[in-house]
Order: structure tokens, then C-alpha cells, then sequence
């Protein structure tokens, strides 16, 4: 399990730097056409749960799957199977991708311009003086994204069981369920937070390292580097990874629809499930967001030491897997609280530690760009301190605010692990009903459902990027 687990880390994060580090320099520094348009789709994919990807796969390229039947007339009756590494690697790849694309969009649009333009006066091509000047630049910001697909690619067992790979998560995950060895589940899970340290440690190391030789600062200028006649053909890369990621999802839940033909009653049995999901998402986003101000404000606002370990120790529920987290949740409520065991604020509270840091980041680089001098000048105005805080700072900011409650709320919609273990009982959501028809293996009766997750959480997507200002 470890090797399996230390396999699947090693492969994911290595191709997914190979598709989103492409992705991200094709949609800011060069002129790729209709770029705005390729930015959303490339980021498009986090949107979509892994394990909807998986059984999606598995159900189009499986032995008996729609592929392998249009193969059929042109005499070929046997194809490789999805199952297994290479299926379990494909799909997390596919739908992970998407954080190493982000941090490293945002890092490449915070490069300090002058340096490219000083490579450029010493005969310096575009391509060199992007592979000499701006990828280094970059390369704390991919570490970053490679840490979030990492992180993202232990911590799920749903993929691993669709696939039929044997990892970490999935053993934790049957353990817990056959509640006969809880002392071996709580083993399995030590030993994988060990994995998890030194996943952090690895990605800290590669961080400083690159944050020693240099220093941003600027703002970087999309289309700088000019594709010329390969301006076109260069439209083909995020075409092919938008047809993987999110054509073939969507075509196999809509084609699951039509060969069920769910009637109006069947949805509306789906609807309070959609309801439960949006209430506990936004539940969990508007705690979190109340919860990182403070931690936010200190962190942008304070260089001592106390400050760095504040925001460092509010990142730690994110490392810890959903399903550790939420079985820890499970053993101190039956030992501690009874009261609060399964109920909706026991939920919400697991959500809260786990996408803390979502909302913590967000909130702190608003806060950081927020000029001291406004807050002084709403002081001198008689104002206290609190209500310049409210009247000045938080206005200016509000889109980081949004930002960080978008991200938390899309992340929410999508979490399964600790929903599964955590949720009160007749409370059912999108996710855990998805799940339950997969296990039975009704894969047709989780279409709708999907595509509703999919849909509301795009909606959230969307108000992260609405963000950027874009120059295509």
C-alpha cells in the first residue's frame, strides 16, 4: 500500500505539472487565440469530483464501454485495460492538474516584467528568456499547485476503489467499515499522515530553495511571447485536455440520463439532496470565512513569529486527510460529545478545519494589498479602530472575501470522506447518494445528481476566476 501510494503521488504530480505548467505560460505569456476562453476550460476540471471521473472512465473506456464498443465494427474486440495505475493516474491527473494550472497562472502574473525585458536586451529570445528567467521565478508557485494535487491525490479513496487499486485510503476506508480492527484502522491512519509530512517537507524544501535565488514583484504581461504560424496549432493541447476532462465526463452522465429517462418525480427525490448540499456548503463557507479573518488579518498584518505559526497551523487540517479527520471526529464525539455526534454542526466544524486554509489565503493576500495609510486616514476621521476596519477594510476586501467563500463553498460540495463518516442521519447529500448508487453499482442513477454537482459548483469556479482581469 505504501509503494502503491508513494507510486500514485510520484505519477500524478509529475504529469500534472507536464499539462497545467503548459497550460498556464500558453494562457498568459503568449497570444494563444480565444485565451480566456482556454483558461476557464483548463480550470473547469476541478469542478468535477474525482470519483465521477473515475466511474465516468471506467464506464467509457472500460472492456465493455463505449469505446470498446465503437471499436467493435473496425475488428478490434480487445483494448488496455482503464484499470488499475494507469486508470487510478489518468483520472487524478485529469481532474488535479487544475491547482498546479492556477499557481502557477497566478505566479506567472506576478512575474517582475522588467526582468524578461533586461534578458531580452542581452539577445535573448522570448522562448529563452521564459525558460531562463520566468519559470524559475515560478517554481515556488508550481510547488505549490504540486502540493495541493499531491495532497488531493492521498487523501482520496474513491478513485483508488473504482479503479481497483489498493492504496492508503482505500484500506482505511474498508477497515473503518468492517469495525472490526479499529486499532489497525487508527495504524493505517498514523502511518499515513507520516506520508503526508513528508510530502510537506519535500514541497517546503523545493519552496525555499526557489524562493532563495529569487524575488517577484512585478506584474507580468500576457501575450509577451508570440506563437507565430504554431499560434493555431497550439490551440490543440488544451482542446484534447478539455475533451478528456470534461467532454467525456459530461457525455457519459448525459448519456446515462437519456438511457434511464428519469422522470420529474425522479429528480425531485433528488432535489432535497441538492438542497442539503448548497445549505452545509454554505454553512461551512461562511464559517470559514468568519473563521480566517482574524487569522487572515494577523497573518498580513504581523511579522513576528507568532503570526507564521498561526498561519501555519491553520493549514493543517487540509493536510490531514477527509477521511482521518473525519473518523477522528467520530471516536472524540462518541468519547467526548455525544451530543454533537452526527449532527450538522459536527459537520460543518470538520469542513471548517479542513478548508480553513482556503479561505485564510485568499483573505490574507487581500489583506496584503490593502494600503495601511486608508485605515490611518479613517482613524484621524475620529474613527475607532473597529469601525475603520469595517468601513474601509473590508469593503476593499470584498473580492478576496468572495473569493475565499467561493472556493470553501466548492470544495464542500465536493468533499466525501468526511461527509460518509460524518454525516446525521437522514441528512443525504449529492455526494454521499452519488457514492451509495456507485457502490450498487447503478452508475445511471447517479447522472443527474452529478451533473447538478457539477453545474453548482462550476457556478463557484466562475466566481473565482471572475477575479483576474484578463488581456486576450
Amino acid at each position: 500500500m505504501l509503494v502503491n501510494s508513494v507510486v500514485v503521488i510520484a505519477a500524478v504530480s509529475a504529469f500534472s505539472v507536464l499539462i497545467g505548467v503548459p497550460l498556464a505560460v500558453l494562457t498568459v505569456q503568449t497570444d494563444l487565440p480565444f485565451g480566456r476562453f482556454w483558461t476557464v476550460t483548463a480550470a473547469l476540471p476541478l469542478v468535477i469530483p474525482e470519483y465521477i471521473g473515475a466511474f465516468a472512465f471506467a464506464s467509457a473506456f472500460g472492456p465493455h464501454g463505449a469505446f470498446a464498443d465503437a471499436l467493435v465494427p473496425l475488428g478490434v474486440t480487445s483494448i488496455p485495460t482503464i484499470y488499475g495505475l494507469q486508470g487510478t493516474v489518468i483520472v487524478f491527473t485529469l481532474f488535479t492538474y487544475p491547482y498546479v494550472f492556477l499557481t502557477t497562472r497566478a505566479g506567472l502574473l506576478s512575474v517582475d516584467e522588467t526582468l524578461v525585458e533586461a534578458a531580452r536586451t542581452l539577445d535573448r529570445s522570448s522562448i529563452g528568456a521564459l525558460r531562463e528567467i520566468v519559470l524559475p521565478q515560478v517554481l515556488p508557485a508550481i510547488s505549490a499547485g504540486v502540493l495541493l494535487t499531491a495532497l488531493d491525490s492521498l487523501a482520496d479513496f474513491g478513485t483508488p476503489a473504482i479503479m481497483h487499486y489498493d492504496t492508503f485510503m482505500r484500506q482505511i476506508y474498508v477497515q473503518y467499515n468492517n469495525y472490526a480492527q479499529p486499532g489497525y484502522t487508527a495504524l493505517l491512519s498514523m502511518e499515513l499522515l507520516v506520508v503526508v509530512a513528508v510530502v510537506l517537507v519535500l514541497e517546503s524544501r523545493v519552496s525555499g530553495d526557489a524562493n532563495a535565488g529569487f524575488s517577484g514583484g512585478g506584474s507580468g504581461r500576457p501575450g509577451s511571447v508570440r506563437l507565430g504560424r504554431w499560434r493555431w496549432p497550439a490551440t490543440l493541447f488544451p482542446a484534447a485536455v478539455a475533451v478528456l476532462a470534461i467532454g467525456v465526463p459530461l457525455a457519459i452522465l448525459v448519456k446515462w440520463h437519456y438511457r434511464t429517462g428519469t422522470t420529474y418525480a425522479g429528480f425531485a427525490f433528488h432535489l432535497s439532496d441538492v438542497l442539503h448540499s448548497v445549505e452545509v456548503s454554505a454553512l461551512a463557507a461562511v464559517a470559514a470565512l468568519v473563521a480566517s479573518l482574524p487569522v487572515a488579518y494577523y497573518a498580513a498584518r504581523s511579522d513576528s513569529p507568532l503570526s507564521t505559526v498561526v498561519d501555519r497551523v491553520s493549514y493543517v487540517g487540509y493536510a490531514v486527510p477527509g477521511l482521518v479527520l473525519g473518523i477522528s471526529l467520530v471516536y472524540f464525539g462518541t468519547a467526548f460529545v455525544p451530543a454533537l455526534y452526527q449532527t450538522l454542526p459536527m459537520l460543518v466544524f470538520a469542513y471548517v478545519v479542513r478548508f480553513l486554509p482556503q479561505a485564510v489565503g485568499s483573505v490574507r493576500s487581500s489583506f496584503l494589498q490593502v494600503d495601511d495609510t486608508l485605515t490611518e486616514a479613517a482613524r484621524t476621521l475620529e474613527h475607532s479602530p473597529l469601525a475603520a476596519f469595517r468601513r474601509v477594510t473590508i469593503p476593499l476586501v470584498a473580492p478576496g472575501l468572495a473569493a475565499g467563500a467561493a472556493l470553501v463553498f466548492l470544495t464542500t460540495m465536493k468533499e466525501l470522506q468526511a461527509t460518509l463518516v460524518l454525516q446525521p442521519t437522514g441528512f443525504r447529500t449529492l455526494v454521499t447518494y452519488i457514492w451509495k448508487v456507485q457502490e450498487a453499482g447503478y452508475y445511471s442513477e447517479a447522472a443527474i445528481p452529478a451533473l447538478v454537482l457539477v453545474g453548482v459548483s462550476a457556478l463557484s469556479m466562475l466566481v473565482l476566476l471572475a477575479r483576474e482581469r484578463y488581456d486576450v
